[in-house]
């Protein structure tokens, strides 16, 4: 089977029909589709075999958490059609040459593994140097807005040689008007933008010699004890990133290892003592706040109900639960309950460890002064608290 023929196969694209539909199917157009599937799968099939498959028109909306964006999704059928092309033939083709630290939109991967390798080297660091270096922080600015539609053709044809797999990829290239940016509501836009700064992953790894280096989309770091030759590789990366129409923003600088560094939404430090302490970022705490208001106002109007608002509070809970927020979490869930006028119960209580501390938001059987915010592998090195 030919890498093409992955693609508009029925079993594919049912496949690939599976997975567009999870999540969507309370939504008209996925209930129009799943009506008429059989049908509807077999002109998918037809049109992309015979190349008489066309895009439909992109929804054009604006987000702005965490901060304004354009963002242009696509129909059902061509969401369907990116599934097949990008499980079966895009991602583990393109994904081989990735480096272990491109950590975004991957199997396996994401911003808990990015979190977690930043956490290792910040400790691989400390045991070499202390806290005696320095952080490049970089971002592209606008990345999705600047992507260069021929550029990044060519880099897909150094991957990909199959004519009709190239005539698909390229149709979706050129579905938005001009030479420059990619929609954000794509599926193959998220595997484009990482395989864009492949090249820059490499350069910084082999030719800059950065042992700590991590890349999140746009987003990167690199740790070095040497300011000087950071400045260095600030230079070289400005002058890779602009040969391919890219520039880095403003918010890109270096830093002192121990102010810490704000990346996938913590704040990450390293104190005197080698141990790692994760916070939720401010923005993060206020925006949490100011969101809660504004649904306790739409609550009272009858435009939302407690069941929504209970979903987004707890998406927040969870991601801050991945830091070191014990407090920050308690605090707010107090907030919240006398916002919505919630009882709080008594098992509502934080766990009280048997000398009277408090655990650390690992394991509960951890005292807070020892290994707290460590990974949770120390549970199966010393048991409960009375083995420590």
């Amino acid at each position: 089977m030919t890498e093409f023929e992955k693609i508009y196969s029925f079993e594919s694209l049912y496949r690939a029909y599976r997975k567009a539909r999870q999540g969507k199917r309370w939504k008209g157009a996925a209930a129009k589709f799943e009506v008429n599937l059989l049908e509807a799968l077999n002109l998918l099939s037809y049109q992309l075999r015979t190349k008489k498959y066309t895009m439909s028109p992109y929804n054009t909306f604006e987000v702005y958490e965490p901060k304004k964006r354009v963002v242009m999704s696509n129909s059902y059928k061509d969401k369907v059609v990116q599934h097949a092309l990008c499980d079966n033939v895009l991602e583990p083709i393109l994904t081989r040459s990735f480096i272990r630290d491109n950590y975004a939109s991957q199997v396996g991967k994401g911003t808990h593994d990015g979190l977690g390798r930043l956490q290792e080297f910040l400790r691989r660091f400390y045991r070499k140097n202390g806290v005696d270096g320095w952080i490049l922080k970089g971002d592209i600015s606008k990345y999705f807005y600047s992507i260069r539609h021929d550029v990044l053709k060519t880099l897909i044809r150094e991957k990909i040689t199959d004519p009709d797999v190239l005539w698909l990829v390229d149709l979706i290239i050129d579905s938005t008007e001009g030479n420059v940016g990619i929609p954000i509501g794509n599926q193959t836009s998220q595997l484009f933008a990482l395989l864009y700064l492949d090249g820059l992953d490499h350069f910084i790894k082999e030719k800059l010699g950065i042992k700590y280096y991590g890349r999140y989309m746009d987003d990167f770091f690199l740790i070095h004890e040497d300011k000087e030759y950071l400045r260095h590789c600030r230079k070289e990366i400005e002058a890779f990133v602009a040969a391919r129409g890219l520039s880095l923003n403003a918010k890109t600088n270096i830093y002192p290892l121990k102010n810490g560094i704000d990346f996938l939404g913590f704040h990450t430090y390293l104190t005197e003592t080698g141990k790692v302490i994760r916070k939720v970022r401010r923005r993060s705490k206020n925006n949490m706040k100011r969101k809660l208001k504004k649904f306790a106002g739409l609550k009272a109007a009858g435009k939302i109900d407690q069941k929504t608002i209970e979903q987004s509070y707890q998406s927040w809970r969870g991601h801050a639960s991945k830091g070191n927020c014990y407090h920050l979490i308690r605090r707010t869930d107090q907030y919240y309950k006398s916002l919505f006028g919630i009882e709080e119960k008594e098992n509502d209580a934080p766990p009280i460890l048997p000398c009277g501390e408090i655990p650390c938001r690992e394991c509960p059987y951890y005292h807070k002064s020892y290994f707290c915010g460590y990974i949770s592998e120390y549970c199966d090195v010393f048991g409960s608290f009375e083995n420590h």
